[in-house]
C-alpha cells in the first residue's frame, strides 16, 4: 500500500484561481480564432482541400471548350430547307473523334399510317446543327428531347416549330451567358412551319445573338462558305442544287480549314413534313491544284508553309 503526500508548495504550484482558468481559456480561443483565419477560406474550405475535394466552381463552369466540331451550314431552297456539317470534332488539335454527328431531328407532330394506322416518323421536326463544344451540344440535344416528350405527354395537339425551338434556343443561351456559365455552341436551326409551309434557318450563338437568313454558317464556314453561297444562291433553287452547293462548301472547307473533314452529313426538312438526316459519306477531293502543288516562296516544300 503506498500513499502519496503533497507539500503545501506543490499544492500551491498546481492550483490557480478561476480568474487564471477564464484567462487561459479565453487566450486559448483567442488564438484558434486566429489560426482558423489565417488558412485560406476559412476552417470550412481548410477541411475541402484535406480531403481533396475540388470547388463547385471547376465542376459547373466551362471555361473553355474541349472537345470541339467546326462549320456547320444551312440553305433554303424551294419546297424546303437544307443542313450540312462533318463528322469531326477535335480534341484541341488533334483530329480525334470522326463520327461525330452534329446534326439531329427534334420532336414534330406524331403521325400515323391511314391505313394501318402504324406510327410514322413525326412530321414537321426541327432540324438543329451545332458547331463549338460537343459536350454542350449533347446536353442542348437532350434539353429540347425532353421538352418535346413532356409535349408528347401532354396529349393537347401543340408541338414547338422551328422557330419557337429557335426563339427558345435564344433565351436559354443568353440566360446562360448572363450566368457566366455559357453553353459554347454556335447553333443552325432549321425547318419548316406546319402551318404556312414556310422554310426557316435561324442561327443562335453561346451568348444569345440570334438572327434569320436564307444562307448561314458557324465557324470557320460564316468567313469561307458564306460569300460562296450568297453569290450562287438563288431563292428558286432546287433540292439537288442546294446539295451540290452545300458539298462544294464543304469541299472548300475541307481544303482550307484544319479542324474539317471530308466526311459529312446532309440534312433536309421538306414542306409537306418530310425529315431525313442522311448517313455520312466521304466527298471526292482533288489536290491537283496549282495553288497546293506549287513551291512557296521558294522553299521547296509541296504547296503548304
Amino acid at each position: 500500500m503506498h500513499t502519496t503526500f503533497h507539500t503545501q508548495s506543490d499544492n500551491a504550484r498546481f492550483s490557480c484561481s478561476p480568474l487564471e482558468k477564464f484567462t487561459t481559456r479565453l487566450l486559448y480561443l483567442f488564438l484558434s480564432v486566429i489560426m482558423s483565419l489565417s488558412l485560406p477560406g476559412g476552417p470550412a474550405a481548410h477541411s475541402k482541400m484535406a480531403v481533396g475535394a475540388p470547388s463547385a466552381s471547376a465542376l459547373q463552369r466551362t471555361r473553355r471548350p474541349m472537345v470541339t466540331g467546326s462549320s456547320v451550314l444551312g440553305i433554303k431552297y424551294a419546297g424546303g430547307v437544307m443542313l450540312a456539317s462533318d463528322t469531326l470534332c477535335s480534341y484541341g488539335s488533334m483530329a480525334k473523334f470522326k463520327d461525330a454527328r452534329r446534326i439531329t431531328a427534334i420532336g414534330g407532330r406524331e403521325s400515323f399510317d391511314a391505313t394501318s394506322g402504324a406510327p410514322l416518323p413525326p412530321s414537321h421536326p426541327t432540324l438543329l446543327g451545332g458547331g463549338g463544344e460537343y459536350s454542350d451540344y449533347q446536353a442542348i440535344v437532350d434539353m429540347l428531347r425532353s421538352d418535346a416528350t413532356a409535349e408528347y405527354c401532354a396529349d393537347d395537339g401543340h408541338f414547338q416549330s422551328p422557330e419557337e425551338t429557335w426563339s427558345y434556343l435564344r433565351a436559354v443561351m443568353y440566360q446562360r451567358r448572363n450566368k457566366m456559365n455559357p453553353l459554347w455552341n454556335d447553333l443552325i436551326v432549321a425547318g419548316c412551319d406546319p402551318t404556312t409551309k414556310v422554310p426557316f434557318l435561324g442561327s443562335v450563338d453561346k451568348i444569345g445573338t440570334a438572327y434569320t437568313d436564307d444562307v448561314m454558317a458557324t465557324g470557320f464556314g460564316s468567313y469561307i462558305a458564306v460569300p460562296i453561297m450568297r453569290e450562287r444562291f438563288r431563292a428558286d433553287m432546287e433540292e439537288g442544287e442546294a446539295r451540290a452547293l452545300l458539298e462544294d462548301c464543304m469541299r472548300v472547307l475541307f481544303y482550307r480549314d484544319c479542324r474539317a473533314l471530308n466526311r459529312i452529313v446532309i440534312a433536309k426538312a421538306t414542306a409537306d413534313g418530310g425529315c431525313l438526316v442522311s448517313e455520312p459519306y466521304e466527298l471526292e477531293t482533288s489536290w491537283d491544284a496549282k495553288s497546293f502543288v506549287s513551291d512557296k516562296a521558294g522553299l521547296g516544300t509541296d504547296g503548304g508553309w
